[in-house]
């Protein structure tokens, strides 16, 4: 019993583990602070500019059916709105030099064949100059004067 103790407190208490446990508590507290944003703020901003805070009560009739538009254009709206808040926290922590915002994954080079990370400018196996498949804001001016010397 006290080696199963100590295989699940190795378990629950190791680095991927706990490292998933925290990101999720995080990332829940997260979500509340944008959807609150999203909803108590900007979907306020919307009532302001429309007069109603949501469009449910939208809706038209079919053949006895009602096709309720508006709740879907809610949803839409919020859906958008969400997004948006994000996108800009994403930004605004991407500014601040919060996290890390490099792009996941890998790609193969064109010339050894060698897979290399998907926004390497170099090749690590045969140094040759790659194109980036995804260019970040800060590599810009290096493939900027990298092409200019080319010519």
């Amino acid at each position: 019993m006290k080696a199963l103790w100590s295989e699940f407190k190795a378990f629950a208490l190791g680095g991927n583990m706990f490292d998933l446990a925290l990101g999720f508590i995080i990332g829940t507290a997260f979500a509340a602070l944008v959807e609150s944003l999203a909803g108590n703020v900007l979907m306020q901003l919307v009532a302001a500019i429309f007069g109603k805070p949501d469009f449910s009560s939208l809706m038209f009739t079919v053949n006895g059916a009602e096709l309720k538009y508006g709740a879907f254009l809610t949803e839409l709206l919020n859906f958008l709105l969400l997004g948006l808040v994000l996108f800009g926290l994403v930004k605004l922590m991407k500014k601040a030099g919060l996290g890390n915002f490099r792009a996941q994954g890998s790609r193969e080079c064109p010339y050894c064949k060698e897979f290399v990370p998907i926004d390497a400018l170099k090749c690590k196996w045969c140094t040759a100059d790659i194109e980036p498949a995804l260019l970040d804001e800060e590599d810009t001016e290096l493939i900027a004067s990298r092409t200019k010397v080319a010519e």
